[in-house]
């Protein structure tokens, strides 16, 4: 896997090594190098808390007899 370095210094980590080490959105990564040279990246510390929609928090747990055109309406408070 490579990446391109962008005229900030920045890098995109490549979505295996995203999934592999759980990184996501606000999470902490640490780069280090070991002793032959090589950049190590780590994950750290814990995900910074985002603001949550208010589907997200209800996601997988509700159950309703309401129409997916129904559950969105209330979500986005249509009348």
């Amino acid at each position: 896997m490579s990446t391109t370095v962008t005229s900030k210094g920045q890098v995109t980590i490549p979505k295996k090594v995203r999934d592999r080490l759980g990184i996501t959105p606000g999470s902490e990564v640490e780069f280090s190098l070991n002793e032959q040279g090589d950049v190590v990246l780590l994950k750290r510390g814990r995900k910074r808390p985002t603001k949550q929609s208010p589907f997200a928090k209800i996601r997988g747990i509700v159950k309703t007899d309401l129409t997916t055109d129904q559950i969105m309406a209330l979500m986005r408070g249509d009348d």
